[in-house]
């Protein structure tokens, strides 16, 4: 059951926080790992396994416990969220934004690609495996924080259902219908931080879900009101991340392929799909 109920909230968190990141930079490739919030908790687990010969103290006074990683990766998580936020503050074009995001994502990959070149087989092994993403690991108290953590950035979305369908028109109607422009850009920021953070720290890096059910949901449900497209982004994440995960699971044996895997074997064609089918992909 707790399994079953990390893939419904890893789903449709990371299904919601695409569809925000889509519509606020009127870019349908947007996604929650663009802004680099996803590499910041990646790294903060990095440097937490692959540098724990440098807190050897810390190590040797609290024992490695089932928060530790959480713990390294929101706060990898919010190094990168704030740097995004005072960026955000400063620049005005969304697209800016994005550019900005890719390029922290792309200094916390070379990080990690540092930490790695001077850490034991092991320590590799061991963000390896992390790496690959997992359902399976959270304790009861672990998924309690889950629940609430995610429950707050989900009702913190009703807040923003006018001004994404404003935005989608550009900012300068979003202005014009009384948005405030950057009120509103932190609150999207903040919740699709809040939902990638907690999520990365508890199941892994989990890549596509975020990019593909957007899309998916537009087709389906055949418009743009955010009124329907949350409530259809969090039904059809819960879904497709709950099939991910049965396929995960081998027959007859006692192993599961990555689940991270899975949900790119999954994403990847979909997007693929449907670039080539609609160039147009918001309805």
């Amino acid at each position: 059951l707790p399994k079953a109920i990390t893939a419904i909230l890893v789903g449709s968190g990371l299904s919601v926080a695409g569809l925000l990141m889509q519509t606020f930079f009127r870019n349908p490739l947007a996604g929650p790992f663009v802004l680099g919030i996803s590499s910041g908790a990646s790294f903060g687990v990095a440097l937490f396994i692959l540098g724990s010969s440098l807190f050897s103290g810390f190590l040797m006074t609290n024992s490695i416990s089932n928060w530790s990683l959480p713990m390294a990766s929101s706060a990898g998580a919010f190094l990168v969220l704030s740097a995004v936020v005072i960026a955000a503050n400063k620049v005005k074009n969304t697209m800016s934004i994005l550019i900005i995001g890719l390029m922290f994502g792309s200094l916390t990959a070379a990080l990690i690609s540092i930490l790695t070149y001077f850490s034991t087989a092991a320590q590799i092994q061991q963000f390896l495996f992390w790496s690959f993403g997992s359902l399976g690991n959270l304790s009861w108290s672990e998924l309690s924080i889950f629940i609430a953590v995610y429950s707050i950035a989900i009702l913190a979305t009703v807040a923003v259902v006018k001004p994404l369908n404003s935005l989608l028109l550009g900012e300068n109607y979003a202005k014009s219908s009384g948005v405030n422009i950057k009120k509103s850009r932190n609150i999207i920021l903040l919740i699709t931080s809040i939902l990638t953070g907690v999520i990365t720290a508890f199941a892994g890096p989990i890549a596509f879900i975020g990019l593909a059910v957007p899309h998916i949901a537009r087709i389906i449900f055949s418009t743009a009101n955010h009124k329907i497209l949350i409530p259809a982004v969090l039904l059809l994440g819960a879904i497709v991340m709950l099939i991910c995960d049965t396929i995960s699971q081998l027959p007859t044996s006692e192993f599961t392929l990555p689940i991270n895997a899975i949900t790119s074997l999954f994403g990847a064609p979909v997007v693929i799909w449907l670039l080539i089918r609609k160039k147009q992909l918001f309805v």
